[in-house]
């Protein structure tokens, strides 16, 4: 489109629906057509290029976020574009890209808000859409939010996991050379021809060290080296192949030279597979335990992530408000870890249960919980203190970090505030908390910060409509 443009141009624009011929040719004069080829950017986040008019091709908005971007919707001509930005005076939210070839027309930020003020019902038009665009928006940014809370979740979450399964694996592939040695035992006794009464004082030597490995506590580090090269020499003397793969399992068991030569005297050449046969059933039982505590790692996991599923129903359910908040701390445990955080909880533990939305009562804890770990960063505590006063549940969740400037302090909570870095937070976390607490539960949420303490309070009803 390189004519001038007309009046019967703008005509198909329903920005323009309630304008007469005389109006419109203000319009006309003020608009300057241009093309763009596909793939092109015909307006950026953050610049303020006035309004575009669509006659033809297709533009796609695209959010951005860093070196991210994200398709958030497709226009379709004959429409308009960026006159929200220009009547609120701000600079445009999201990236313009040509899908196709299109052609386009721009009027200048000062030429339509001159002209909108002049025709009130081009105004009118305009801030009919700012509340719908607006909710648009919310809903995007806070999906993104929770997909984004999600994915950081899982990931932690698979981490989780994958220490204790990845033990149990370990655990397992042990475990089955040890079987291989046990059951190998009898046919090397056999084979040597040992007796009867000889392989029944060897079960007994065995028993024994057994006994000794589950009764004993753990020797510290430079004790159990000595033992081990103690042991590593008389089997060196007895002749066993390879004694250091049996020392430590049977210094564990704490045998000595006499329990050794016992064993010598009674198993002959089979000497080496007896004491096999021991360090073996020694390490069976390290590794049993190993797997058992890994496996229940796992299944602690497993139980929090169904708590925490569980109360991610959205009706009204009664729910113990410390086990909500230790799940959370569990499921986000991963944050914690290679820091020097500690957390304090302080409950008092005879506050009855609660009438609560379970979703985003988790949602609340998550949040404040999160941005606490966030604020201290490698160093510093967190305390957590449950209270009662009179009809409400007071949740207090602190943390002794550098605190909220006092400039921030009074857009705490508000939409798409952030005081995080770009790319690391939307805005919408502690908006969307208070949202929870006072509109869906009748609470309040409140906040007083200064150098080295930061407390958010939680106060919920016990009960809901």
């Amino acid at each position: 489109m390189t004519r001038a443009m007309t009046t019967a141009d703008l005509r198909t624009i329903d920005l323009f629906e309630d304008l007469d011929d005389e109006a419109l040719a203000e319009w006309a004069a003020v608009t300057e057509p241009f093309t763009a080829a596909a793939g092109e950017i015909v307006a950026d986040k953050g610049k303020r290029m006035g309004v575009l008019l669509l006659f033809s091709g297709l533009v796609q908005t695209l959010l951005v976020e860093g070196d991210r971007t994200e398709p958030a919707g497709l226009h379709h001509p004959p429409t308009w574009m960026g006159a929200i930005s220009v009547l609120t005076g701000g600079s445009l939210g999201v990236r313009l890209r040509a899908e196709t070839a299109c052609e386009l027309a721009r009027i200048s930020a000062d030429d339509f808000r001159r002209l909108a003020f002049s025709h009130p019902s081009v105004h009118q038009r305009v801030m009919s859409q700012v509340a719908p665009v607006m909710t648009r928006i919310t809903a995007m940014e806070a999906n993104r939010e929770r997909l984004t809370a999600l994915g950081q979740l899982s990931a932690g979450l698979a981490h989780e996991l994958n220490n204790p399964a990845a033990a149990a694996q370990r655990a397992a592939a042990q475990m089955c050379e040890v079987i291989e040695v046990v059951s190998g035992t009898i046919g090397r006794f056999v084979e040597s021809g040992v007796e009867r009464e000889d392989a029944a004082k060897l079960v007994a030597l065995h028993n024994e060290a057994l006994a000794n490995a589950i009764s004993r506590t753990a020797l510290d580090p430079l004790d159990a080296a000595d033992a081990e090269d103690e042991i590593i020499d008389h089997l060196e003397d007895l002749g066993i192949a390879e004694p250091w793969r049996l020392a430590e399992p049977l210094a564990a068991a704490g045998v000595d030279r006499d329990w050794l030569d016992r064993v010598a005297a009674l198993a002959g050449p089979a000497t080496d597979a007896a004491l096999a046969w021991v360090a073996a059933t020694v390490t069976a039982r390290g590794l049993a335990g190993e797997l058992k505590e890994s496996t229940a790692q796992m299944s602690d996991l497993v139980r929090a992530i169904k708590t925490y599923a569980y109360m991610d129903r959205g009706e009204l359910v009664e729910v113990d408000l410390h086990e909500g908040i230790d799940t959370t701390l569990r499921i986000l445990k991963h944050k914690l870890k290679g820091k020097s955080l500690e957390v304090v909880r302080d409950y008092d533990h005879s506050l009855p249960k609660l009438t609560v939305r379970g979703s985003e009562l988790n949602q609340v804890w998550t949040n404040l919980i999160h941005n606490a770990i966030q604020a201290l960063g490698e160093h510093g505590t967190i305390t957590i203190t449950t209270r009662r006063d009179g009809s409400c549940a007071l949740v207090d969740i602190s943390d002794d970090g550098p605190g909220i400037p006092a400039e921030d302090q009074t857009h705490i909570f508000e939409q798409f505030f952030t005081t995080k870095e770009p790319g690391q937070g939307t805005g919408l976390g502690l908006a969307t908390a208070r949202r929870i607490v006072v509109d869906r539960h009748s609470g309040s949420l409140t906040f007083d910060s200064e150098p080295g303490h930061t407390t958010f309070h939680v106060s919920l009803p016990f009960t809901q409509p």
